[in-house]
């Protein structure tokens, strides 16, 4: 029997190439899903932090808008119908000038 010399190592040499490359393949594919996942995670993070920066500047605005309310004394409304009301009242001349007074000064709170 007649035995080739070198037909071996190339067999061999074509079973490692498949090999390395078959690896690099499933490790390129590997790094790229890896990747995508942490960008993914990057990208979920950072609208989490916008989401509460938001959130956040809301609250401030709200916080904000309570204390100038409570900074300011609201303005005595004036009770204009009833006053109304009393002037007509005293110019008929059912109140006299002193009811009249202690009416007005009821309503206005002084």
């Amino acid at each position: 029997m007649i035995r080739r010399v070198g037909r071996r190592p190339l067999v061999r040499t074509m079973a490692r190439t498949a090999v390395v490359a078959g690896t690099a393949t499933v490790v390129a594919g590997s790094v790229a899903s890896h990747q995508q996942a942490k960008a993914g995670a990057a990208a979920q993070e950072q609208a989490a932090d916008q989401a509460a920066f938001e959130a956040q500047a809301e609250v401030a605005e709200l916080q904000a808008q309570l204390n100038a309310q409570q900074a300011a004394p609201a303005a005595p409304e004036i009770p204009t119908e009833e006053l109304e009301k009393l002037g007509q009242l005293h110019a008929s001349g059912v109140l006299s000038d002193e009811e009249f007074a202690a009416a007005k000064a009821k309503l206005l709170g002084i």
